[in-house]
């Protein structure tokens, strides 16, 4: 059958369209606006059939490239699509992004299940699997399903018993306002030079609360007035994704992050989302943490490319040793 690509300009109606085929919140309209103002461009597309129903969304974001490539297309945990139509969805898409946009070409990373039917069909239907990954494949999604009980009896012993911990110690847990945004960036950025790994710009951040709005909940652990502890996420009606999180000396002390990702998973429950996703497993500490919280792992689908252009052989062998040049030019700078 075929289908249709119809673009979308109206934030109500492309909400409402990812929320009603349980999509991503980086497929939602705010997060589409963030990137927008950050070296980006975006195109959102309804895939109609014939009678005109919708089989499908997704948000497009471009980047610009040098001659002679034009841009990338890239999705962000979608596109949304009807159930055994997947396939179908992205070969509009991908069409529509070659007419359109001429783009080199378009990179998906799919908010699938490794073992779903949708990413077995994708060798089949033109797609390459790509080790140019933006977000980690490897992760933990919670089904919030479960009642609160069945959750914590998933978690480590020495998980549960931080959460009951911390949750004794003189410390308010709740969510962030805006004034105290400021607050949260500066654990972030103390984090993030005790980790050693690399930040945006604090209007960056700023442009996901206020573009996102309550679909971009921070919840933060307070000594007093004062965060020591954080965690942002983005959400859907379907699914809660962490973003970001970080904790100051004091805030590690009183392992105020195990109250405060419990507190996180019961404010998202208490919403009805459905799936809570952790947004990462690597071989680190703070997998190690996360670990806790579960007795499994997910594996999604990964970074998958379809060709756009006969140049799109020449882009996917220039690009890693693109991003081994920048991060090797990053790791002078900071030296």
């Amino acid at each position: 059958m075929t289908l249709s690509v119809v673009p979308c300009h109206v934030r109500e109606q492309w909400d409402s369209a990812v929320n009603s085929q349980q999509g991503h919140p980086m497929q939602l309209w705010g997060w589409g606006e963030t990137k927008a103002a950050h070296n980006w461009s975006v195109d959102r597309v309804f895939v109609k059939d014939a009678a005109g129903a919708l089989v499908g969304s997704a948000q497009i974001l471009l980047r610009k490239l040098p001659f002679p490539f034009r841009s990338l297309a890239y999705l962000a945990r979608g596109p949304q699509a009807a159930a055994g139509r997947e396939i179908e969805v992205l070969d509009a898409v991908a069409q529509h992004v070659k007419t359109v946009h001429r783009s080199v070409a378009l990179s998906i990373e799919p908010d699938w299940d490794v073992a779903a039917l949708p990413t077995a069909g994708l060798p089949s239907a033109g797609w390459q699997r790509s080790d140019s990954t933006i977000l980690i494949p490897r992760t933990l999604i919670l089904d919030l399903n479960r009642s609160e009980d069945e959750l914590l009896a998933a978690m480590s012993k020495k998980t549960r018993q931080y959460i009951r911990k911390s949750g004794r110690e003189e410390l308010a847990y709740r969510a962030v306002t805006a004034a105290e945004l400021p607050q949260c960036l500066a654990v972030y950025k103390e984090t993030a030079r005790r980790a050693n790994f690399g930040i945006h710009a604090d209007g960056y951040y700023l442009d996901i609360f206020n573009n996102l709005g309550g679909g971009s909940p921070v919840y933060a652990a307070f000594d007093g007035g004062t965060v020591v502890s954080f965690l942002w996420l983005a959400a859907s009606n379907a699914t809660a994704f962490e973003l970001y999180g970080g904790m100051t000396d004091a805030g590690s002390n009183l392992r105020a992050n195990f109250s405060l990702k419990w507190l996180a998973i019961q404010e998202m429950k208490a919403r009805g989302i459905t799936r809570y996703d952790f947004n990462g497993l690597l071989n680190d500490g703070v997998s190690k943490f996360k670990f806790g919280f579960a007795d499994h792992e997910d594996m999604l689908a990964g970074t998958w490319d379809k060709g756009l252009s006969p140049l799109y052989p020449v882009f996917a062998k220039a690009l890693p040793l693109a991003r081994k040049a920048v991060r090797k030019a990053r790791g002078l700078l900071k030296r």
